[in-house]
This record gives C-alpha cells, sequence and structure tokens, in this order.
C-alpha cells in the first residue's frame, strides 16, 4: 500500500565523510520524521541512514521503516528532493562563472 508523502525538506550540509544533508518527511499528513542522513555512496547514488540513540552500551533505533515497500517509497521521495536541489545548485553555480 502507498504511503503519502505531504512533504519532504532537504538540508544540504558541508559534506563531511560521505554526509550530505539531512532530511525530513511528513508521512499520511499525520507522521514528522526528521534528522535523517543523507550520505553519498562511492558511485554517486544516495542512502539513508535513520537517527539512533545511544542509551547506556546499546544503539537503538529512534525510527525507522519496517517494510521494504515503506523504506522505498521514503527513499524516492528524499532523492528526488536530493536531486532537485542539487541541480538548481548546479544551474546557479554555473551562471555565475558565466
Amino acid at each position: 500500500m502507498p504511503l503519502l508523502i505531504t512533504e519532504v525538506n532537504v538540508t544540504p550540509i558541508k559534506p563531511q565523510d560521505g554526509l550530505v544533508a539531512f532530511a525530513s518527511a511528513v508521512l499520511e499528513e499525520s507522521i514528522y520524521l526528521s534528522s535523517i542522513a543523507v550520505y553519498t555512496r562511492p558511485d554517486g547514488s544516495y542512502r539513508l541512514l535513520y537517527p539512533t540513540k545511544k542509551l547506556g552500551g546499546r544503539i537503538v533505533n529512534l525510527f525507522h521503516p519496517i517494510s521494504r515497500e515503506a523504506s522505498k517509497q521514503i527513499e524516492a521521495a528524499i532523492f528526488k528532493r536530493c536531486e532537485e536541489i542539487y541541480e538548481k545548485s548546479d544551474q546557479e553555480n554555473r551562471q555565475l562563472f558565466r
């Protein structure tokens, strides 16, 4: 069953060890997910890392998709927004150097 992803925000950061942005998304107009790390892979594609918290000696997931389908839908929405942002940034940079 498709998720209704009503809002996606991506905030680019200065790249550090593959980390290039943080993302947030609103699901079903009722659940806000934030602090999703966006990393680049060596082949130029992206991967997501959902937030965790260290409790004692354990690392606990704060949230993450349960099904592969939900994961793919969230990834697609965030990756699409990343591409839009970086494409716009590239176009603006090209105009500056003309």
